[in-house]
C-alpha cells in the first residue's frame, strides 16, 4: 500500500505564490509517474502537472508559465511551485503517484487526500 500526504495549500491573494509538496511512502518498488490534478467545485478534476521518471513533464496550458512541478526521487516526494496565481487556481489539488509495488510487484495508481488552495481576487 502506498500513501501519498500533500501539504502546502492555503489561502492567498491573487498574484501570490504557494509551493504544494506531496510525500509517497509505503510498499513503493519504483514510481513511474507523479502528478498533480485540482478539482473545482462543479468540474471535473483535471491535470495540472505531471513528472515521468526520464524526464517527460506535461503542463495544463491554463499553467504554463506560472507553475513548475518538479521530483526528489530521494525522498519521494513531488512538488508544485505555483507563481501568479489567479482566482480561476482555486481547487482542491490531489496528489497522483504511479508506479511498481514492492510487496506484489504489481503496477499501483494512488491518490493523497487533497489540499485546498483558495485564490481570492
Amino acid at each position: 500500500q502506498v500513501q501519498l500526504v500533500e501539504s502546502g495549500g492555503g489561502l492567498v491573494q491573487a498574484g501570490d505564490s504557494l509551493r504544494l509538496s506531496c510525500a509517497a511512502s509505503g510498499s513503493i518498488f519504483s514510481i513511474n509517474t507523479m502528478g498533480w490534478y485540482r478539482q473545482a467545485p462543479g468540474k471535473q478534476r483535471e491535470l495540472v502537472a505531471s513528472d515521468t521518471s526520464g524526464g517527460k513533464i506535461n503542463y495544463a496550458e491554463s499553467v504554463k508559465g506560472r507553475f513548475t512541478i518538479s521530483r526528489d526521487d530521494a525522498k519521494n516526494t513531488l512538488y508544485l511551485q505555483m507563481s501568479s496565481l489567479k482566482p480561476e487556481d482555486t481547487a482542491v489539488y490531489y496528489c497522483n503517484c504511479q508506479g511498481v509495488s514492492s510487496r506484489t510487484y504489481r503496477a499501483f495508481a494512488s491518490w493523497g487526500q487533497g489540499t485546498q488552495v483558495t485564490v481570492s481576487s
